[in-house]
């Protein structure tokens, strides 16, 4: 399965921070520090919704995909607090982050609920970016194969073929999330390698081998290049260092060199 057959992805998840009134100046400086690379990796920013529009905006025209966080699993109703896929598409968003480990962790969302909002979001034109990952007891007890597969194969479920094109995978290991630990590049590459082996026993080797997996486990711009070398790692979802444009733009331009 040909890597250089899959556009890096590089996605930032901003979680519950930044301001509408920094967005502007965040843009600006990201765009600035990797300009000429934008054409080969596609950069993502995914931000909180009452940034969503402001970010949008800034990175109008630009080549930057915005997305936001969380989606409901419905289309519409009395569903007080929730956005629907609808809503998204109708301001710009491209890109929506489903069942994110702190989702998972904090507002008790299962692999079924995470299902169904994929689906959700594939019937309209946004582009899914499903996050699944072990915890470090998970890991211990030796099951994390077994767990992921699992993760994966029930978010997917009822995914037409035709669909799988617009999936990106997010792989998180718990365990290196936000705590500073991160996975070894092998130990990411055998994660994401597994997944791709699921996807090509759901839809066949072509559809997995076109498919983009993602790092999402304490990716910074230390050790973005090192993990990016990966034959399946294609890109990263990004917390803490998508903060700072500085940090965001060594990850984007290390995506961007093959």
């Amino acid at each position: 399965m040909n890597k250089d057959l899959r556009q890096p992805i590089i996605a930032g998840n901003w979680k519950m921070n930044m301001l509408a009134s920094q967005v502007e100046a965040y843009a600006q400086e990201l765009l600035l520090l990797t300009q000429g690379h934008e054409s080969w990796c596609k950069t993502v920013v995914c931000a909180p919704y009452p940034l969503l529009p402001a970010a949008i905006d800034a990175f109008k025209g630009s080549g930057v995909g915005t997305g936001a966080q969380n989606l409901s699993m419905h289309a519409s109703g009395a569903y007080t607090g929730e956005v629907s896929a609808a809503q998204l598409i109708d301001i710009g968003a491209e890109y929506v982050i489903i069942g994110h480990s702190e989702r998972r962790a904090y507002y008790g969302e299962t692999d079924e609920i995470v299902n169904k909002k994929s689906l959700a979001a594939l019937e309209s034109p946004l582009r899914p970016i499903i996050c699944v990952g072990e915890t470090l007891q998970q890991r211990e007890l030796g099951v994390t194969f077994d767990l992921v597969s699992m993760q994966v194969k029930t978010a997917l479920h009822e995914v037409a073929a035709d669909a799988l094109g617009r999936v990106i995978i997010a792989y998180e290991p718990v365990w290196a999330i936000g705590t500073g630990v991160t996975a070894t590049p092998e130990d990411a590459q055998e994660v994401c390698h597994a997944i791709r082996e699921v996807i090509s026993g759901l839809y066949g080797q072509e559809a997995a081998g076109a498919t983009p997996i993602l790092y999402g486990g304490s990716m910074n711009d230390k050790n973005a290049r090192e993990l990016l070398m990966m034959p399946d790692v294609d890109g990263g979802l990004i917390g803490g260092a998508s903060l700072k444009p500085e940090s965001f733009a060594v990850i984007v331009n290390a995506a961007s060199q093959r």
